[in-house]
């Protein structure tokens, strides 16, 4: 049983606890599927939108720069061959696609897996609730500050999404804004503590609905 404090959103204990059985999120922790589910989501972080040009699409003329024989130098071709200055790439990058996509069952149980991962590790924290009626980075940065959490890097998990909450953090270094919805396992294991409210963290322990 993982039995954790509540915070208020101001970083003060409610005294009140937060329980729940770990094996709501995953019974075990696969570190192959973790690392799959985080190669997959940064190839797909490339844009591979680099290009090089061949030797057929450069400027300059087709024809050799001269004779082949009788000149005393060695033998040349055109001035687009890749040996020369100015010249075209021998094997010219092209634009790429570098994205693909893991079952989408295998990526919610990785999801799982890495949540279960920072509880392992004592990377979480748990508040109440997180709401404001303008955008105020004052707020977040003083309940990371009163968590003691103001020099890690963090993601801060709420129900949904929160515009004001997300204008509020953008601006603090290493801090991540997500709603349960759309968590995912490069997320959660990019940012080294978890802060989530814990209408967040009911959302994210109810089961994966079955095809």
């Amino acid at each position: 049983m993982i039995t954790l404090p509540i915070h208020t959103q101001t970083g003060e204990s409610t005294g009140r606890n937060y329980e729940f059985d770990p094996a709501e999120l995953a019974t075990s922790i696969n570190k192959q599927l973790l690392h799959d589910a985080v190669v997959m989501y940064q190839a797909n972080l490339r844009q591979g939108t680099f290009k090089s040009k061949s030797r057929a699409e450069v400027a300059g003329s087709k024809q050799k720069l001269f004779k082949q024989k009788g000149t005393g130098r060695a033998r040349q071709g055109n001035k687009r061959q890749p040996v020369r200055r100015g010249g075209g790439h021998a094997f010219a990058k092209r634009p790429t696609d570098f994205s693909y996509r893991l079952p989408r069952k295998a990526l919610q149980i990785a999801t799982r897996m890495a949540l279960l991962s920072k509880f392992q590790d004592g990377e979480v924290t748990i508040i109440e609730s997180l709401s404001m009626d303008a955008p105020k980075t004052k707020v977040v940065a003083g309940l990371f500050k009163k968590l003691g959490l103001e020099a890690k890097s963090v993601l801060l998990s709420v129900p949904s999404h929160d515009i004001n909450v997300w204008k509020s953090a953008r601006n603090i270094p290493k801090v991540g804004v997500s709603p349960a919805a759309g968590l995912n396992a490069y997320q959660l294991l990019l940012r080294k503590q978890l802060v989530v409210t814990a209408e967040a963290l009911d959302l994210l322990r109810k089961p994966v609905k079955a095809e």
